[in-house]
């Protein structure tokens, strides 16, 4: 294996959002022994800086897809602005919805999340908005918002689901999958040579097509059945322990 790719949250995260020491040093030995480190979330750079210091992922695929940087490289999948001003004026049509708009110029939201510290607009298709849009994340503490998804995305977007409840509006074009073929083929690195982490349906696709697709056992059942094992969970250090066995040999603490 050339790379490890693996997504943060309830895979290489703790339930409670912490990486152990252990994981990082697992981590950093791969890169020692010439192997490349990949993220792959649906959360935004600026939420995993923390992360970012301990581990120094090369390459960041952040808000699943959306936007890919590596190697001073950059690549973005937005949403055309057309597009979130319809989603937008379909939304606000429906009581109770919490509607975030992640942009170029940082998180806004018709509510205020206190952990994101969103630039806060009752209706948003009335706020002065920026033109860059990477994901709308849409959800209700009232609703099942499943039926509403296809009166309201355009022909541009999709809607991937994290959670069960959370969904998030994306460009057709923002998923994790392109955001790793890209990274992957500008860095001379075939997917059969990569290994991929994940839990959720956004890292379905990755799971299948990377060269192992490894779940935790925290998975859900989809992501469970595309892929090719079933690793201990998230709050077990899974992700550490399937790479101390099969790429680093370690056994009983000794490097082989």
């Amino acid at each position: 294996m050339k790379a490890v790719i693996t997504d943060l949250d309830r895979t290489l995260l703790h339930t409670d959002k912490s990486v152990s020491d252990d994981t990082v040093k697992v981590l950093k030995s791969c890169r020692e022994k010439g192997i490349l480190l990949v993220a792959a979330t649906a959360r935004p750079e600026r939420a995993i800086t923390q992360y970012q210091e301990k581990i120094g992922f090369d390459v960041l695929i952040t808000l699943n897809g959306a936007r890919t940087v590596f190697h001073s490289k950059e690549l973005n999948y937005s949403i055309p602005k057309k597009s979130v001003l319809q989603m937008l004026q379909k939304l606000e049509d429906i009581e109770g919805v919490i509607v975030s708009l992640e942009t170029e110029d940082g998180i806004f939201s018709n509510v205020d999340i206190p952990q994101w510290q969103p630039t806060v607009f009752e209706k948003l298709s009335e706020a002065p908005l920026p033109d860059v849009f990477y994901k709308i994340i849409v959800s209700s503490n009232e609703l099942d918002l499943h039926e509403y998804m296809d009166q309201i995305l355009t022909d541009d977007t999709y809607a991937s689901v994290a959670d069960g409840v959370l969904f998030q509006i994306m460009s057709k074009q923002a998923t994790k999958w392109n955001g790793i073929r890209a990274a992957l083929d500008s860095l001379g690195i075939s997917p059969e040579e990569a290994v991929f982490f994940g839990d959720d349906n956004d890292d379905i696709e990755s799971l299948k097509n990377c060269g192992i697709g490894a779940a935790v056992s925290n998975a859900i059942k989809s992501a469970k059945e595309a892929a090719d094992i079933i690793i201990k969970s998230n709050d077990e250090d899974g992700v550490a322990e399937f790479l101390k066995k099969k790429l680093l040999r370690i056994k009983n603490g000794i490097l082989r």
